[in-house]
Formats: structure tokens, C-alpha cells, sequence
């Protein structure tokens, strides 16, 4: 483990509380708004991402893909806040909560993330060995990383839609909330997907 693994699991900690409070201002989900001190979240996220980066480094020394897999769950935990905090933030300025409004909402936001996490996943995850590309390799390998996520954008997007559109809200929560529950849903569908795909498709080389 190095001091860039470091530097990188404490901004993804601190972006990811930034956009858990990007949640909670937007209002649409009244637990969080009663939640007292949640702006803590902007120190303490970052020391517990610290914390679970050292203990995955040092049980990597054995199984290397579990230091990897620590660093892929970060990134995927923020991609999931970022993706939420600007869907929110989408529902709050328009007041749209279902139908094809929210799928073009989710899609918007899943982009976002999409780029978030080709950027963390190419430089930090799986960067692996050190390697000089050209152009073309780049553009293959973007081009890779596009399909995969792709796939992941319509098993994302799908599958969120399913439960929104599809099943009422449950559980005591209300239209403005569920669709944050479908959102999660989606995400664990993708995060599956992507590490699969990102890992034996998109970055193979670098890990070989």
C-alpha cells in the first residue's frame, strides 16, 4: 500500500459524505433530514475509508484480489452516493418522481457516475502495472469500457425503473423516497456486473 492509496480512500470518502448531504438537503427523504450531526459524515467518512484501505492492504498481502476488490468497493460506494445526490437533486428542482422523467433522471446520473468511475477504476483499482499506451490501445480500451458499461447502464437503469414503475412503495415510504430504493437496487445489480466486466474485459492487461 502506498501513499497515493492513502491520498485516493480519503477524497473518495470526503466526496461521498459530500454527496450523502447533497441527499439530504435536496428533502426528499425525510429519516436523513432528522439524522443529527450527519455533517460529520465529511470527517468521518474519510478516516473509516483510511481505516478499511489498511486492513484490505494487509490482508492483500495474501489474496491480492482482496485489496483490489476493497478499492473497486469504494469507488462503487461513491459512485452510488454521486449517482443518488445528483438524481435528488433532479427530483428536488423538478419535482418528478416516476415514469419516464425519473428514467432519463437516473439515466443522467448514472453517466455521471459512469465517468467517475472509469476514471478511479483505470488510475487507482486496477491500475496494476505501469504501461505506456498509444492512442489505439487507449481507444480499445475505452471502447471496451464503454460496452461493459453499457450493459451496465441498461441492467442499472432497468432494473431501477422495474421498481419504481412496477412495484409501489413499500416499507412506509413515501413516492419521493422510493425512488431512491430502486436506485440502490439498481446499483447492486450493476456494481456486480462491472467488477466482473472491468476486471477480466476492460483492464485485463494491466492486471496480467
Amino acid at each position: 500500500m502506498s501513499k497515493k492509496d492513502l491520498y485516493a480512500s480519503s477524497a473518495i470518502g470526503f466526496l461521498a459524505a459530500f454527496f450523502l448531504l447533497a441527499i439530504k438537503y435536496s428533502g426528499n427523504i425525510a429519516a436523513l433530514r432528522i439524522i443529527p450531526y450527519l455533517e460529520t459524515a465529511l470527517l468521518l467518512f474519510p478516516a473509516f475509508a483510511v481505516l478499511g484501505i489498511k486492513i484490505a492492504a494487509l490482508l492483500g498481502r495474501k489474496f491480492v484480489t482482496l485489496f483490489q476488490g476493497a478499492k473497486f468497493l469504494l469507488v462503487g460506494g461513491l459512485n452510488t452516493f454521486m449517482d443518488l445526490g445528483v438524481l435528488n437533486l433532479l427530483i428536488a428542482a423538478s419535482g418528478i418522481t416516476a415514469g419516464i422523467g425519473f428514467s432519463v433522471f437516473k439515466g443522467f446520473s448514472f453517466l455521471i457516475a459512469v465517468a467517475n468511475s472509469y476514471l478511479w477504476n483505470k488510475y487507482w483499482t486496477f491500475r496494476g502495472k505501469t504501461m505506456e499506451q498509444d492512442f489505439v490501445e487507449q481507444g480499445k480500451e475505452f471502447a471496451q469500457f464503454l460496452v461493459v458499461s453499457g450493459i451496465g447502464f441498461f441492467l442499472n437503469v432497468g432494473s431501477a425503473s422495474l421498481v419504481v414503475n412496477f412495484i409501489n412503495p413499500q416499507f412506509g415510504l413515501s413516492e419521493r423516497a422510493w425512488p431512491t430504493v430502486g436506485a440502490l437496487v439498481g446499483t447492486l445489480v450493476v456494481m456486480t456486473w462491472n467488477f466482473l466486466g472491468y476486471k477480466l474485459i476492460v483492464f485485463r492487461k494491466q492486471l496480467a
